[in-house]
Protein backbone atom coordinates (compact mmCIF):
# COMPACT_ATOMS: atom_id res chain seq x y z
CA UNK A 1 0.00 0.00 0.00
CA UNK A 2 1.63 3.16 -1.02
CA UNK A 3 2.04 6.60 1.36
CA UNK A 4 -0.79 8.19 -0.17
CA UNK A 5 -3.28 4.92 -0.54
CA UNK A 6 -2.68 4.66 3.83
CA UNK A 7 -3.54 8.05 4.40
CA UNK A 8 -6.65 7.79 2.02
CA UNK A 9 -7.37 4.53 4.08
CA UNK A 10 -6.38 6.21 7.31
CA UNK A 11 -8.42 9.04 6.75
CA UNK A 12 -11.70 6.84 5.80
CA UNK A 13 -11.03 5.16 9.01
CA UNK A 14 -11.13 8.64 11.45
CA UNK A 15 -14.37 9.85 9.49
CA UNK A 16 -16.36 10.62 12.10
CA UNK A 17 -19.88 11.45 10.26
CA UNK A 18 -21.69 12.96 7.31
CA UNK A 19 -20.07 15.76 5.89
CA UNK A 20 -22.45 19.05 5.74
CA UNK A 21 -23.18 18.83 2.37
CA UNK A 22 -23.97 15.17 2.40
CA UNK A 23 -26.20 15.69 6.32
CA UNK A 24 -28.12 19.15 4.28
CA UNK A 25 -28.90 16.88 0.94
CA UNK A 26 -30.44 13.78 3.40
CA UNK A 27 -32.65 16.39 5.29
CA UNK A 28 -33.74 17.78 2.09
CA UNK A 29 -34.52 14.61 0.93
CA UNK A 30 -36.74 13.65 3.90
CA UNK A 31 -38.55 17.01 3.67
CA UNK A 32 -38.97 16.29 0.19
CA UNK A 33 -40.56 12.67 0.91
CA UNK A 34 -42.59 14.05 3.78
CA UNK A 35 -44.24 17.32 1.76
CA UNK A 36 -44.66 15.79 -1.56
CA UNK A 37 -45.19 11.94 -0.73
CA UNK A 38 -48.78 11.66 -1.71
CA UNK A 39 -48.40 13.87 -4.89
CA UNK A 40 -45.84 11.65 -5.88
CA UNK A 41 -47.48 8.69 -5.19
CA UNK A 42 -50.96 10.06 -6.84
CA UNK A 43 -50.89 6.88 -9.65
CA UNK A 44 -50.92 4.33 -6.85
CA UNK A 45 -54.23 2.37 -5.71
CA UNK A 46 -54.94 1.73 -2.04
CA UNK A 47 -54.62 -0.53 -1.51
CA UNK A 48 -52.14 -2.35 -3.91
CA UNK A 49 -53.74 -4.56 -6.29
CA UNK A 50 -51.89 -7.71 -5.69
CA UNK A 51 -51.78 -11.04 -8.71
CA UNK A 52 -53.57 -14.12 -7.23
CA UNK A 53 -50.45 -16.00 -5.55
CA UNK A 54 -50.65 -19.95 -4.87
CA UNK A 55 -51.36 -21.53 -1.79
CA UNK A 56 -47.87 -22.99 -1.73
CA UNK A 57 -46.24 -18.99 -2.32
CA UNK A 58 -45.14 -19.05 1.47
CA UNK A 59 -44.26 -15.59 2.68
CA UNK A 60 -42.78 -14.45 5.82
CA UNK A 61 -43.24 -11.39 7.59
CA UNK A 62 -41.27 -10.07 10.61
CA UNK A 63 -42.86 -7.38 12.76
CA UNK A 64 -46.69 -8.15 11.78
CA UNK A 65 -48.65 -7.32 14.78
CA UNK A 66 -49.34 -3.93 13.95
CA UNK A 67 -48.41 -0.86 11.62
CA UNK A 68 -46.84 -1.73 7.78
CA UNK A 69 -46.22 -5.17 8.63
CA UNK A 70 -49.49 -5.86 9.78
CA UNK A 71 -50.95 -4.64 6.29
CA UNK A 72 -48.39 -6.97 4.27
CA UNK A 73 -48.90 -9.90 5.92
CA UNK A 74 -52.76 -9.55 5.85
CA UNK A 75 -52.67 -8.42 1.93
CA UNK A 76 -50.74 -11.05 1.31
CA UNK A 77 -52.86 -13.73 3.19
CA UNK A 78 -55.94 -11.92 0.91
CA UNK A 79 -54.16 -12.68 -2.49
CA UNK A 80 -53.49 -16.05 -1.22
CA UNK A 81 -50.15 -16.67 -0.07
CA UNK A 82 -49.34 -19.26 2.96
CA UNK A 83 -48.01 -16.26 5.34
CA UNK A 84 -46.22 -17.06 8.39
CA UNK A 85 -45.87 -14.01 10.77
CA UNK A 86 -42.56 -14.15 12.52
CA UNK A 87 -43.38 -12.50 15.84
CA UNK A 88 -42.68 -11.80 19.37
CA UNK A 89 -46.05 -11.47 20.46
CA UNK A 90 -47.78 -14.79 19.25
CA UNK A 91 -50.92 -14.10 21.32
CA UNK A 92 -51.39 -10.57 19.92
CA UNK A 93 -50.90 -12.33 16.12
CA UNK A 94 -53.49 -15.00 16.68
CA UNK A 95 -56.10 -12.70 17.99
CA UNK A 96 -55.81 -10.82 14.71
CA UNK A 97 -55.63 -14.07 12.62
CA UNK A 98 -58.91 -14.77 14.31
CA UNK A 99 -60.14 -11.26 13.28
CA UNK A 100 -58.94 -11.61 9.48
CA UNK A 101 -60.50 -15.36 9.34
CA UNK A 102 -63.93 -14.02 10.16
CA UNK A 103 -63.62 -10.65 8.06
CA UNK A 104 -62.90 -13.35 5.31
CA UNK A 105 -64.85 -15.67 5.86
CA UNK A 106 -67.55 -14.42 3.33
CA UNK A 107 -65.10 -15.73 0.50
CA UNK A 108 -65.58 -19.01 1.41
CA UNK A 109 -61.78 -19.80 1.53
CA UNK A 110 -59.73 -19.48 4.74
CA UNK A 111 -56.69 -17.71 5.02
CA UNK A 112 -53.34 -19.43 5.39
CA UNK A 113 -51.69 -18.07 7.83
CA UNK A 114 -49.51 -19.64 10.97
CA UNK A 115 -47.46 -17.71 13.68
CA UNK A 116 -44.04 -18.74 14.81
CA UNK A 117 -42.60 -16.84 17.49
CA UNK A 118 -39.07 -14.69 16.92
CA UNK A 119 -37.54 -12.02 19.29
CA UNK A 120 -35.43 -9.96 17.26
CA UNK A 121 -33.91 -8.81 20.89
CA UNK A 122 -32.41 -12.07 20.78
CA UNK A 123 -30.31 -13.68 18.38
CA UNK A 124 -30.18 -16.97 20.02
CA UNK A 125 -33.69 -16.78 19.12
CA UNK A 126 -33.32 -15.63 15.80
CA UNK A 127 -31.04 -18.56 15.08
CA UNK A 128 -33.49 -20.86 16.81
CA UNK A 129 -36.27 -19.82 14.45
CA UNK A 130 -34.20 -20.51 11.61
CA UNK A 131 -33.23 -23.53 12.43
CA UNK A 132 -36.77 -24.57 13.09
CA UNK A 133 -37.96 -23.17 9.83
CA UNK A 134 -35.13 -25.05 7.71
CA UNK A 135 -36.09 -28.19 9.64
CA UNK A 136 -39.16 -28.22 7.46
CA UNK A 137 -36.99 -28.92 4.26
CA UNK A 138 -39.83 -26.39 2.61
CA UNK A 139 -39.50 -23.45 0.04
CA UNK A 140 -39.57 -20.01 1.14
CA UNK A 141 -40.64 -17.42 -1.84
CA UNK A 142 -40.13 -14.38 -0.16
CA UNK A 143 -39.15 -12.97 3.56
CA UNK A 144 -39.70 -9.62 4.42
CA UNK A 145 -37.99 -8.25 7.57
CA UNK A 146 -39.74 -5.07 8.45
CA UNK A 147 -39.98 -5.27 11.94
CA UNK A 148 -38.12 -2.22 13.60
CA UNK A 149 -37.52 -0.35 16.16
CA UNK A 150 -37.11 3.50 16.86
CA UNK A 151 -37.08 4.30 20.08
CA UNK A 152 -36.40 8.75 20.51
CA UNK A 153 -36.62 10.72 23.52
CA UNK A 154 -34.87 7.04 25.74
CA UNK A 155 -31.64 6.72 26.59
CA UNK A 156 -28.69 4.65 24.94
CA UNK A 157 -30.19 0.90 25.35
CA UNK A 158 -27.90 -2.27 24.65
CA UNK A 159 -29.61 -5.68 24.14
CA UNK A 160 -28.40 -9.04 26.18
CA UNK A 161 -26.20 -9.73 23.17
CA UNK A 162 -24.45 -6.48 23.43
CA UNK A 163 -25.26 -4.69 20.51
CA UNK A 164 -26.98 -1.06 20.36
CA UNK A 165 -30.82 -1.97 20.27
CA UNK A 166 -31.33 -0.06 17.29
CA UNK A 167 -28.48 -1.74 15.43
CA UNK A 168 -29.36 -5.05 16.51
CA UNK A 169 -33.26 -4.75 15.84
CA UNK A 170 -33.17 -3.19 12.50
CA UNK A 171 -29.84 -3.92 10.97
CA UNK A 172 -28.01 -7.77 12.99
CA UNK A 173 -31.26 -9.58 13.82
CA UNK A 174 -32.58 -9.45 10.04
CA UNK A 175 -29.46 -10.05 8.60
CA UNK A 176 -28.78 -13.34 10.69
CA UNK A 177 -32.27 -14.55 9.68
CA UNK A 178 -31.37 -13.35 5.80
CA UNK A 179 -28.44 -15.56 6.21
CA UNK A 180 -29.98 -18.66 8.02
CA UNK A 181 -32.96 -18.91 5.97
CA UNK A 182 -30.77 -19.20 2.27
CA UNK A 183 -30.86 -22.69 2.33
CA UNK A 184 -35.05 -22.36 2.53
CA UNK A 185 -35.22 -19.53 0.28
CA UNK A 186 -32.90 -21.55 -2.71
CA UNK A 187 -35.53 -24.23 -2.33
CA UNK A 188 -38.24 -21.30 -3.33
CA UNK A 189 -35.91 -20.39 -5.57
CA UNK A 190 -36.88 -17.56 -7.73
CA UNK A 191 -37.45 -15.58 -4.10
CA UNK A 192 -36.91 -12.49 -2.45
CA UNK A 193 -35.18 -10.91 0.33
CA UNK A 194 -36.95 -7.55 1.25
CA UNK A 195 -36.08 -5.03 3.34
CA UNK A 196 -38.44 -2.21 5.19
CA UNK A 197 -35.48 0.24 4.67
CA UNK A 198 -36.54 4.30 6.10
CA UNK A 199 -36.31 7.47 4.11
CA UNK A 200 -34.37 8.50 7.07
CA UNK A 201 -31.07 6.72 6.30
CA UNK A 202 -30.26 9.48 4.28
CA UNK A 203 -28.86 11.19 7.34
CA UNK A 204 -27.13 7.83 8.33
CA UNK A 205 -23.46 7.35 9.13
CA UNK A 206 -21.64 3.91 9.67
CA UNK A 207 -18.74 3.38 11.10
CA UNK A 208 -18.07 -0.45 10.85
CA UNK A 209 -15.48 0.04 14.16
CA UNK A 210 -18.01 1.40 15.90
CA UNK A 211 -21.38 0.29 15.21
CA UNK A 212 -22.43 0.87 19.06
CA UNK A 213 -21.68 4.25 18.76
CA UNK A 214 -20.50 3.38 22.03
CA UNK A 215 -16.19 4.64 21.71
CA UNK A 216 -16.81 7.82 22.17
CA UNK A 217 -15.79 9.18 18.42
CA UNK A 218 -19.67 10.00 18.08
CA UNK A 219 -22.07 11.50 19.96
CA UNK A 220 -24.82 9.13 20.23
CA UNK A 221 -28.02 10.00 19.52
CA UNK A 222 -31.63 8.17 18.98
CA UNK A 223 -31.57 9.56 15.53
CA UNK A 224 -27.87 8.26 15.22
CA UNK A 225 -28.53 4.94 16.10
CA UNK A 226 -32.15 4.58 13.87
CA UNK A 227 -30.55 6.08 10.51
CA UNK A 228 -27.27 4.18 11.12
CA UNK A 229 -28.82 0.90 11.67
CA UNK A 230 -30.97 1.37 8.37
CA UNK A 231 -27.74 2.55 6.26
CA UNK A 232 -26.21 -0.26 7.73
CA UNK A 233 -28.88 -2.39 6.29
CA UNK A 234 -29.30 -1.02 3.13
CA UNK A 235 -25.02 -1.67 2.98
CA UNK A 236 -25.24 -4.96 4.08
CA UNK A 237 -28.37 -6.13 1.33
CA UNK A 238 -25.75 -4.26 -1.41
CA UNK A 239 -22.98 -6.90 -0.41
CA UNK A 240 -25.02 -9.89 -0.11
CA UNK A 241 -27.15 -9.29 -3.45
CA UNK A 242 -23.06 -9.21 -4.70
CA UNK A 243 -22.38 -12.31 -3.38
CA UNK A 244 -25.57 -14.25 -3.98
CA UNK A 245 -24.40 -16.11 -7.53
CA UNK A 246 -27.14 -16.04 -10.35
CA UNK A 247 -27.70 -19.79 -9.87
CA UNK A 248 -28.89 -19.01 -6.29
CA UNK A 249 -32.56 -17.65 -7.84
CA UNK A 250 -32.68 -14.78 -4.81
CA UNK A 251 -33.17 -11.17 -5.34
CA UNK A 252 -32.04 -8.50 -2.47
CA UNK A 253 -34.75 -5.84 -2.44
CA UNK A 254 -34.89 -2.87 0.07
CA UNK A 255 -37.45 -0.75 0.31
CA UNK A 256 -38.75 3.25 1.36
CA UNK A 257 -42.56 2.89 2.84
CA UNK A 258 -42.58 6.73 3.07
CA UNK A 259 -42.91 8.68 6.34
CA UNK A 260 -46.34 6.85 7.52
CA UNK A 261 -48.41 6.91 10.62
CA UNK A 262 -47.33 4.04 12.83
CA UNK A 263 -46.75 2.76 16.61
CA UNK A 264 -43.34 4.50 16.32
CA UNK A 265 -45.17 7.28 17.73
CA UNK A 266 -45.48 6.08 20.89
CA UNK A 267 -41.39 6.29 20.84
CA UNK A 268 -41.64 10.20 20.58
CA UNK A 269 -41.67 12.55 23.29
CA UNK A 270 -45.17 14.08 23.87
CA UNK A 271 -43.89 17.38 22.04
CA UNK A 272 -42.87 15.58 19.38
CA UNK A 273 -46.29 13.30 18.87
CA UNK A 274 -48.40 16.50 19.32
CA UNK A 275 -46.07 18.20 16.51
CA UNK A 276 -46.86 15.36 13.96
CA UNK A 277 -50.27 15.18 15.02
CA UNK A 278 -50.82 18.79 13.07
CA UNK A 279 -49.60 17.17 9.75
CA UNK A 280 -51.42 13.93 8.78
CA UNK A 281 -52.70 14.96 5.58
CA UNK A 282 -48.68 14.04 4.57
CA UNK A 283 -47.79 11.01 6.18
CA UNK A 284 -49.30 7.54 5.00
CA UNK A 285 -51.70 5.47 6.58
CA UNK A 286 -50.02 1.85 7.37
CA UNK A 287 -52.19 0.61 4.18
CA UNK A 288 -50.49 3.06 1.96
CA UNK A 289 -46.62 2.37 3.36
CA UNK A 290 -47.22 -1.42 2.97
CA UNK A 291 -47.16 -0.67 -0.65
CA UNK A 292 -43.29 -0.37 -1.44
CA UNK A 293 -42.72 -3.73 0.30
CA UNK A 294 -46.05 -5.62 -1.36
CA UNK A 295 -44.43 -4.41 -4.88
CA UNK A 296 -40.91 -6.09 -4.41
CA UNK A 297 -42.47 -9.00 -2.90
CA UNK A 298 -45.23 -9.69 -5.68
CA UNK A 299 -44.15 -7.89 -8.87
CA UNK A 300 -42.72 -9.85 -11.68
CA UNK A 301 -40.18 -7.44 -13.11
CA UNK A 302 -38.11 -7.15 -9.70
CA UNK A 303 -35.82 -10.26 -10.59
CA UNK A 304 -35.20 -8.96 -14.17
CA UNK A 305 -34.51 -5.73 -12.68
CA UNK A 306 -31.85 -7.08 -9.89
CA UNK A 307 -30.46 -8.94 -12.72
CA UNK A 308 -29.83 -6.05 -14.61
CA UNK A 309 -28.13 -4.50 -11.44
CA UNK A 310 -25.68 -7.04 -10.98
CA UNK A 311 -24.78 -6.92 -14.32
CA UNK A 312 -24.19 -3.70 -14.62
CA UNK A 313 -21.95 -4.05 -11.76
CA UNK A 314 -24.05 -1.07 -9.98
CA UNK A 315 -22.52 -0.26 -6.10
CA UNK A 316 -25.92 -1.01 -4.32
CA UNK A 317 -28.52 -3.49 -4.46
CA UNK A 318 -32.50 -2.67 -6.09
CA UNK A 319 -33.80 -0.26 -3.89
CA UNK A 320 -38.00 0.81 -4.60
CA UNK A 321 -38.97 4.28 -3.36
CA UNK A 322 -42.54 4.47 -1.74
CA UNK A 323 -43.52 5.30 -5.57
CA UNK A 324 -43.17 1.89 -5.98
CA UNK A 325 -40.47 2.61 -8.19
CA UNK A 326 -36.79 2.09 -8.88
CA UNK A 327 -34.69 4.64 -7.24
CA UNK A 328 -31.18 5.22 -5.62
CA UNK A 329 -30.63 5.27 -1.93
CA UNK A 330 -28.03 7.89 -0.18
CA UNK A 331 -24.75 8.76 -1.37
CA UNK A 332 -23.33 6.96 1.80
CA UNK A 333 -24.93 3.55 0.86
CA UNK A 334 -22.78 4.01 -2.60
CA UNK A 335 -19.47 3.83 -0.15
CA UNK A 336 -18.56 0.34 -1.67
CA UNK A 337 -15.32 -0.19 0.58
CA UNK A 338 -17.35 0.87 3.57
CA UNK A 339 -20.30 -1.59 2.81
CA UNK A 340 -17.49 -3.95 2.57
CA UNK A 341 -16.20 -3.46 5.83
CA UNK A 342 -19.45 -3.11 6.72
CA UNK A 343 -20.54 -6.81 5.56
CA UNK A 344 -17.72 -7.95 7.62
CA UNK A 345 -18.32 -6.45 10.85
CA UNK A 346 -21.94 -7.79 10.83
CA UNK A 347 -20.79 -10.91 9.95
CA UNK A 348 -18.41 -11.14 13.05
CA UNK A 349 -21.00 -9.64 15.59
CA UNK A 350 -23.78 -12.40 14.38
CA UNK A 351 -21.21 -15.10 14.88
CA UNK A 352 -20.58 -16.21 11.07
CA UNK A 353 -17.69 -16.69 9.23
CA UNK A 354 -17.11 -14.21 6.41
CA UNK A 355 -17.55 -16.75 3.61
CA UNK A 356 -20.98 -18.48 5.26
CA UNK A 357 -23.08 -17.22 1.79
CA UNK A 358 -20.32 -19.40 -0.73
CA UNK A 359 -20.67 -22.28 1.96
CA UNK A 360 -24.69 -22.62 1.85
CA UNK A 361 -25.08 -21.96 -1.20
CA UNK A 362 -23.14 -25.06 -1.62
CA UNK A 363 -25.16 -27.29 0.38
CA UNK A 364 -22.31 -27.27 3.24
CA UNK A 365 -23.48 -26.89 6.68
CA UNK A 366 -22.15 -23.37 8.88
CA UNK A 367 -21.83 -23.24 12.19
CA UNK A 368 -23.22 -20.04 13.85
CA UNK A 369 -21.96 -18.49 17.66
CA UNK A 370 -25.95 -18.19 18.00
CA UNK A 371 -28.82 -20.92 18.05
CA UNK A 372 -30.22 -24.13 20.03
CA UNK A 373 -26.48 -25.61 20.74
CA UNK A 374 -26.03 -22.63 23.30
CA UNK A 375 -27.23 -22.54 26.98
Amino acid sequence: MSMRDEEAYSKMWNKKGLGWIAWLRGCFHLMHDMLFQRIMTRHLHNPMPLPPLHPDFTCLVTGCTNGIGREIARQLAEAGAHVVMAVRNTTRANVLIEKWQCDWSKMSLPLNIEVMELNLLSLDSVARFAEAWNARSVPLHVLINNAGIFSIGEPQKISKDGFEEHMQVNHLAPALLSILLLPSLIRGSPSRIVNVSSTIHHVGFVDPEDMNVSTGKRKYTNLAGYSGSKLAQVMFSSILNKKLPSKAGISVVCVSPGVVQTNFARDLSKIVQIVTRLFPYYKFSPEEGARSALFAATDTQISEFCKKLESDDWPVCAFISHECRPTNPSEEAHNLETSYNVWEKTMEMIGLPSDTVQKLIEGQQVKCRYGSHQD
